[in-house]
This record gives C-alpha cells, structure tokens and sequence, in this order.
C-alpha cells in the first residue's frame, strides 16, 4: 500500500499547459515566438559581440550592459526551447528533475538581472553625481567583484528551492497551467504542507527584488534631486537622456516580475489567462526588447552596430575604409551623462 500510495503522490512527470481553451492557435502563435526568439538571442549576442571586441566601449556602462545581455541570454535559453516544443510538437511532459532545474535557471537569472539593474542604476548614479570620482568608483576589479558577488548570491539564495520542492509529494494530476517551471506554479501542485517553502520564496523575493528595486529608486531620487539643481535646462535634459535606456530597462523587468508575484500571493481569483500573458511578458517579450532599447538610445553603441554590418560596403567603396565611420573621440562625458565641472 505504501509503495502505491508512492506512485499516486510522487509523478514521473509535470505536464505542461499552453494557453488554455487556445489549443488551435498554438502552431500560429508558435510562429510569433520563434520570430521573438531569434531577436533575442541575435540581439544580445551582437551586443555582446560588439561590446568585446571593440575597446572604446570597455567601459562601465558597457560592462554592465553585457552582464545584462548575459542575463537576458541565459533566461531566454532557459525557457523559450521548452515554449517552443510545447507550441509546436505538443510536447508537454517533463520530467521533476528537468523542471526543477529549469526553475532554479529561471530565478537565478532573474535574481541576477535585478542585481545587475542595481549595478547600472549606481553606475548612472556616480556618473552624475559625483562625476569627478567616476574612473576610480567603477574600476574593472572592483566592478568584476561585484558582478561575481551577486551572482554568487543568487545561487546562494536559490540553491535550497529545488531540493525543498524534491521533497514534497505531488498530486497525481500535476498539471501545470503553464509551458514552463516557475516555483509559485510548482508549489499549487504539491499534495504536502509548503508553508516553509511560501515564508522562504517571500524571504528571498523581499531580499533581492525588493531591496534591489527600493535602492534603484533611491538611486534614480538622488540623481533626479541632482539634475534639477543645474541651471542649465539643456544640461538638465542631457544629464536625464543617459537615464532613458536603463528606466525604460527597469519597467520591461519590473512590472511584469511584479505584476506576477502581487496576483499570485494576493489575487487567488485572478484570471488564468492575466497570468499567461504576463508570464509570457517577462520571459519572452522583455529579454527580446532590452538589446533593442538599447541598441536605439545608445548612440555610440548603435554607430558601432552599423559599423560591423556595413563594414564590407564601406571597405569596398573607393577612397573610403571602414575606420571613417564613428572614427571621433568617444567622451565619456556625454556617454555616463557627467555634468560639466
């Protein structure tokens, strides 16, 4: 009987969910996702790609923005293969190992993209606020050890959560109302008492995402109380342009990261569907529209861009080379939004 009993609570396998009641549509929206696919992962590789190999832009702001593009890549790796084969083979068993580490993944990049937000919001912070100090804050060592701190930190804080959710029984019919493992979906599917695992994701969420984002706003105050002190309105405008790319950043990661922890702690009687697209929001939408909002405001990155590409037309074109193009001084001056001492 016992070992019965064992088979009825501890499944083989979770089954996915595409979007319920939608099932005829899968294939065409299978088709809108591998598109966003594709321009993530080629989005953030050619930033990475241009970030490394040239060597005006290794400086802070492009560091941080490669970590970011890191982060992006690995959350988009860990989940779309898994959307996809759901969208189009219907392929929806997975097994508890793969889930569990398909959800570690998940949060662990998560947890560090909000790390690495903090990073480039203190970035912003130190460049305008205190511009004469810039180049000996932000030094590569010590921008690499806080990279590898936070990284380090989140696998600290995320490693528990698996082998807590190993030990839980399952109900026979574990099927999750999503095409990927998350923790707050995997929790509904347990049979046992998960009340230590709900304290301890709160804990963690709390301690990283909220302190993580309650000291980017404080961040983005001082700098705000420091640009509006200029006399200069078109300084004024200039010191807040820098600050377009990584506040368009913050919203793109926050508000569905958000949206989904507040429904899925305080709106039991939400709709599925919300749930879905907001899921889908984070996880596909964000990481592809990141590598776009910059590559666009960023100016001397975006000259850069068009460099690698045209680079063959222009060599080839007569009394030109392809070094003529973006060939000017970088300053970081206007690229960290420093003001003028």
């Amino acid at each position: 009987m016992s070992a019965v009993n064992d088979t009825n609570f501890k499944p083989a396998v979770f089954l996915l969910t595409g979007i319920s009641g939608q099932k005829d549509i899968h294939l065409w929206i299978s088709v809108h996702f591998c598109l966003m696919y594709v321009i993530s992962i080629v989005g953030n590789s050619v930033i990475l790609f241009i970030i490394k190999t040239d060597p005006s832009l290794h400086e802070p702001m492009y560091i941080f923005l490669s970590m970011l593009a890191v982060t992006d890549f690995g959350l988009s790796m860990s989940t779309m293969p898994m959307i996809l084969g759901m969208f189009l083979f219907n392929s929806r068993e997975i097994s508890l190992g793969v889930c569990f580490a398909q959800l570690f993944f998940i949060h662990l990049f998560s947890f560090t993209e909000s790390s690495v937000l903090l990073l480039m919001a203190f970035d912003l912070f130190v460049a305008i606020c205190n511009p004469m100090r810039y180049a000996s804050i932000l030094t590569p060592p010590r921008i690499a050890k806080m990279g590898q701190v936070f990284v380090l930190r989140g696998v600290a804080v995320i490693f528990p959560l698996p082998f807590l959710l190993k030990h839980y029984q399952y109900c026979q019919a574990s099927v999750l109302s999503d095409s990927y493992c998350i923790n707050q979906k995997v929790m509904k599917m347990a049979c046992s008492d998960v009340r230590v695992n709900y304290i301890y994701d709160f804990f963690v969420t709390i301690s990283i995402v909220g302190l993580n984002s309650l000291l980017i706003l404080l961040s983005y105050m001082m700098i705000l109380k420091t640009v509006l002190s200029i006399a200069s309105q078109t300084e004024c405008l200039r010191a807040l342009s820098t600050c377009i790319s990584h506040s368009c950043t913050f919203l793109l990661f926050y508000t569905p990261m958000v949206g989904l922890s507040v429904i899925h702690r305080f709106w039991k009687s939400s709709s599925p569907l919300l749930l879905i697209l907001i899921g889908y929001i984070y996880l596909v939408i964000s990481p592809m529209m990141k590598p776009i909002v910059y590559s666009v405001k960023s100016k001397h990155l975006c000259e850069r861009i068009i460099r690698v590409f045209v680079k063959r037309r222009v060599s080839s074109s007569p009394g030109s080379s392809a070094d003529d193009m973006g060939n000017e001084k970088h300053n970081p001056a206007i690229t960290f939004g420093t003001l003028p001492s």
